[in-house]
């Protein structure tokens, strides 16, 4: 899961980037803004590649490379959701019954809306950003601007923290070869899942920072092993949630057949 996770990454960079230089090449701080909330979650020397990729891509931005990337995008994505497929339907303990076209139209599909909620969550982090920029221009006294800002980000954090939990929501309903009656918003172990990432991505980038030292191990390769443990680990928690979720449904249906 986390190879595919890279293999997904990359070519999502370069559809945005390619769309923001088209667009203007003088846009691209607002890119660079997004980027800055990604890394407070990624380690940052992971982080380096990432925006040195960035830079390369949008330097030489096209239609055709925007066109290339976004049918990319999609693929390698869809492929990356494929892999959490698999990793669901073995710790259900189910067999992929649906046809390769079903199975691979069903993972675009969700890699869309995936994309979606993802897209929110920045928007509602950078709308924060800026609404509180302009409360500490136009409220007055201070201490009003300062109360404004707090709550603004507070409000939006809230509201990203929501938009994860329905991510892994959707994960777990639309990912394992199971057949689930009812929809549910937040499940325990969506809710372990996304505690269980916020506290895995803060300590491995603590670990990175102040213990790890891949560059003096691996030298230039540090910060691709960087990236890919951090997408382990997202694999990891991910998995750990689904779990959770299949050991209650399995209590729950054996309390239910005994009952009978």
């Amino acid at each position: 899961m986390g190879f595919y996770f890279i293999f997904a990454l990359f070519p999502c960079l370069f559809t945005v980037t390619s769309l923001l230089g088209l667009a203007a090449h003088s846009a691209s701080h607002i890119y660079y803004l997004l980027l800055g909330y990604l890394s407070i979650v990624l380690p940052q020397a992971a982080m380096a590649t990432v925006l040195e990729t960035f830079k390369q891509i949008t330097s030489s931005s096209s239609g055709g490379k925007l066109t290339f990337g976004i049918v990319a995008s999609l693929w390698s994505a869809s492929v990356g959701f494929s892999a959490i497929q698999d990793g669901l339907n073995t710790i259900y303990r189910v067999k992929e019954t649906r046809t390769y076209l079903t199975a691979r139209l069903s993972a675009i599909g969700v890699t869309i809306l995936l994309s979606i909620l993802i897209t929110l969550i920045l928007a509602s982090l950078l709308g924060a950003d800026y609404f509180g920029r302009m409360a500490n221009v136009y409220i007055h006294p201070h201490f009003l601007a300062i109360l404004a800002s707090y709550t603004i980000n507070s409000l939006s954090w809230l509201f990203s923290t929501c938009l994860l939990s329905l991510m892994f929501a959707v994960i777990y309903y639309f990912a394992p070869n199971v057949k689930t009656s009812h929809w549910h918003w937040l499940t325990p172990g969506a809710a372990v899942g996304v505690l269980g990432w916020l506290l895995a991505c803060m300590g491995f980038r603590i670990y990175v920072h102040l213990v790890g030292d891949y560059a003096g191990t691996y030298g230039s390769l540090g910060a691709v092993i960087i990236l890919l443990t951090w997408f382990y680990l997202t694999g990891l928690v991910l998995l750990l949630g689904a779990e959770i979720n299949s050991e209650i449904e399995a209590a729950v249906v054996a309390r239910q057949v005994l009952h009978d």
